[in-house]
């Protein structure tokens, strides 16, 4: 089994949220939220900060952490193909300065402001899912049910 801890990145704005178009050099693109793999001996908090500033080109702060979500992916819908666990830090983020674009040299075209019900209709990782029912519900365990994969929801 293979293993990711990653800090992920919620911003909410006037009833927006703030996904991030994922095109990978194989498949096709989905929405996910500006976050990614915590380096060795990097805390979550700061992992979150920096993924935002290489993947959107904004400065943040955090506002508070919203939760962790551990969900085991199966290898036939891993990317590897072999079964992996993704253990995901979500985080309230606020934007303070920057300008969006998209990452240079990376994997993230562009991010774009969505009103949040409209992101129902975008095909997006279900890290979407999870960091708006966080934000959402406030949980005070921190903990959200699985979401269901399928359709336009993506691992």
């Amino acid at each position: 089994m293979s293993f990711r801890l990653a800090a992920y990145a919620v911003c909410i704005e006037d009833g927006r949220v703030l996904p991030a178009r994922h095109v990978p050099p194989k498949g096709e693109s989905n929405w996910t939220l500006p976050g990614g793999r915590v380096e060795h001996a990097e805390d979550p908090f700061d992992a979150v900060i920096r993924e935002v500033a290489e993947e959107t080109g904004c400065d943040a702060v955090v506002d508070r952490l919203l939760g962790v979500d551990s969900r085991v992916i199966p290898a036939a819908s891993a990317r590897a193909g072999v079964e992996h666990q993704n253990v995901g830090v979500f985080y309230r983020v606020r934007l303070t300065g920057g300008r969006l674009r998209p990452e240079p040299n990376g994997e993230t075209a562009e991010s774009v402001w969505t009103p949040v019900p409209d992101v129902t209709s975008l095909r997006r990782s279900s890290l979407v899912d999870i960091g708006l029912a966080l934000a959402q519900t406030l949980p005070a365990t921190g903990h959200t049910a699985p979401v269901p994969v399928g359709g336009l929801i993506r691992h």
